[in-house]
């Protein structure tokens, strides 16, 4: 009789959480990137009918690909890039009027929403391939 053998616990564990980070990664990327569009377009553009901040949406859809390729340095030098978008987030919440200083605000969880999933992402994979070299016969 033929038995199909499941990996361990532990391991199907690290899995579905390494799944659930890289969707909240690509899920909190895609967000950022129709709110900076949506925001320099139409809800609150610095200048009246649209201004050319939108570009800032350009650096944030190259690395999505990476992200769905399940690629480990994408994931590395996005949790780096969101900083940059974390700090115009800061700084325009204190200055921009409403609904400026919302759309800053909600740009602000993104970004930590962002760099937490590539964060754990990379940690857990870190820590499934370590588990499987030990598994592993020597």
């Amino acid at each position: 009789m033929h038995r199909e053998t499941l990996p361990p616990a532990p391991a199907l564990h690290i899995a579905t959480d390494v799944a659930a980070t890289r969707w909240l990664a690509v899920g909190s990327l895609a967000a950022l990137i129709v709110l900076s569009l949506a925001w320099e377009l139409w809800l609150a553009p610095v200048r009246p009918g649209g201004s050319w901040l939108a570009l800032k949406a350009l650096p944030l859809a190259v690395p999505l690909a990476g992200l769905l390729k399940r690629r480990m340095y994408t994931y590395r030098w996005v949790s780096l890039l969101v900083w940059l978008y974390f700090t115009e987030g800061v700084v325009r919440a204190w200055s921009d009027p409403t609904p400026g200083n919302w759309l800053a605000g909600l740009e602000i969880v993104l970004c930590l929403l962002l760099f937490t999933a590539c964060a754990l992402h990379v940690r857990l994979r870190q820590r499934a391939a370590k588990a499987a070299r030990a598994a592993a016969p020597a």
